[in-house]
């Protein structure tokens, strides 16, 4: 069993819209749900899921509306909350941003997307790409003459048309890896992971079926390539798009599939594997006779030399009375941010190997703060083309196509910065 009616409340609870997919639930019973919410705001004890009798509300809240569904005793809860932030994001490929406004000014197109979205209580086309065919914001009244539901939500690939033309076919591969690092004050790490997706961008014409090849540890031992030469990479969650063949990737570890026409994420992956802080940070923080404090930052590229961080931004906390800012650094600039008591030291290119100090002097009050301040950590963001810290590598794009033609697949990769801290002493 799943939901039985969705609505989409406005900040004060008022129905703004809603649709009864199974009519087992009365619609008036939305009237119990805000101040249910009210109640359990206010005891502290507010959940995702709340219950009226038989009644249960599965609720979530996006930007100034709540979106609910009702349902009777055993539904499944992920299968509605996936459907509702699922809802969202149609929407908001829609209209930009769901807010109350554009509920208001789209009434006619919300209650076709709710009637295509959902069947019965069943999620049935939630991919907007294949909504949009059909469902257009420029003429809500539908061409006589063709048929409602469009080839691909009937098709076994759902997520693609068919007759897709291209004059030039070509993939673009981007290999994008986010390093999550904590690092204690006395520089040991205690917290690093690498957060992988694999996106793609595919310009090809047809019913191409692709096959990508990764330096997976699992497939090198099974085909018996692991050795000193082959260099190998040990994927945890991995995740996948719904285009590719899972039962294929069970058996042998080939990622084959039929991709969606233009931009998707592939697959998403996690390495939980010991990460040397890329860029190093080591500051001083010395205070004198409670009027003044001087910071010194050192920061070094501990990647290799060939590559380059760009954009590089290092958040340096200062104390919340400090004023007079005075800087002095021997690359970038650094400017003081007094609502969120930083210094950001911006350095638009970090070359690997190189080393880099920046100075900052505040006055402080004459009067001492009495309450001791704990110290936040240094951040920072950055993001180095060419380069990823796993290792990774796509070592072949297979494009396969009944006409025989030849496209050209691109690679790109990228290691950038996640939540990237390392506390001071």
């Amino acid at each position: 069993m799943s939901a039985s009616a969705v609505f989409i409340l406005d900040v004060k609870g008022k129905p703004l819209i809603s649709r009864n997919y199974k009519g087992d639930v009365p619609m008036s019973k939305i009237e119990h749900f805000m101040p249910l919410l009210v109640q359990r705001e206010e005891e502290g004890a507010l959940t995702p899921l709340l219950s009226y009798g038989e009644v249960h509300f599965l609720w979530i809240k996006h930007s100034n509306l709540y979106l609910v569904a009702t349902t009777l005793k055993n539904a499944n809860a992920s299968l509605v909350y996936s459907f509702l932030y699922k809802t969202v994001e149609v929407f908001c490929e829609y209209f930009k941003e769901l807010e109350e406004e554009s509920i208001r000014d789209n009434f006619v197109i919300v209650y076709e997307l709710l009637d295509e979205l959902m069947d019965f209580g069943f999620p049935q086309t939630t991919d907007s790409k294949i909504l949009q065919e059909y469902i257009t914001q420029q003429s809500n009244k539908l061409e006589t003459g063709k048929s409602r539901v469009p080839p691909t939500v009937t098709n076994a690939v759902s997520w693609r048309s068919e007759g897709i033309k291209y004059k030039k076919n070509e993939v673009f591969i981007d290999v994008i890896e986010s390093v999550n690092l904590l690092v204690n004050a006395n520089g040991s790490v205690l917290l690093s992971e690498i957060v992988g997706t694999i996106k793609l961008k595919v310009f090809l014409s047809g019913m191409p079926e692709l096959r990508l090849g990764l330096n997976d540890r699992v497939l090198f031992e099974l085909t018996g390539l692991s050795g000193s030469k082959n260099k190998s990479v040990e994927l945890e969650d991995v995740k996948f798009h719904q285009c590719v063949r899972l039962s294929r990737f069970d058996n042998d570890r080939t990622i084959s599939f039929i991709p969606p026409d233009g931009d998707f994420e592939l697959m998403s992956y996690r390495l939980s594997t010991q990460v040397k802080p890329l860029i190093w940070i080591e500051s001083v923080i010395e205070k004198f006779s409670h009027s003044r404090v001087e910071i010194m930052v050192k920061a070094k590229g501990q990647f290799k030399k060939q590559s380059v961080a760009n954009g590089v931004e290092i958040s340096v906390p200062v104390p919340s009375d400090a004023d007079s800012p005075r800087f002095k650094t021997s690359v970038g600039s650094a400017k003081y941010v007094p609502e969120k008591n930083v210094v950001i030291w911006s350095i638009k290119s970090f070359p690997g190997g190189k080393e880099y100090l920046m100075r900052a002097h505040f006055g402080l009050p004459s009067v001492e703060k009495e309450e001791v301040e704990g110290r936040p950590p240094i951040g920072v963001k950055f993001e180095i083309p060419y380069f990823t810290v796993s290792g990774i590598q796509v070592r072949y794009m297979k494009i396969i196509e009944k006409s025989g033609y030849q496209a050209l697949p691109w690679v790109r990769y990228i290691t950038q910065s996640g939540d990237y801290q390392l506390r001071t002493s």
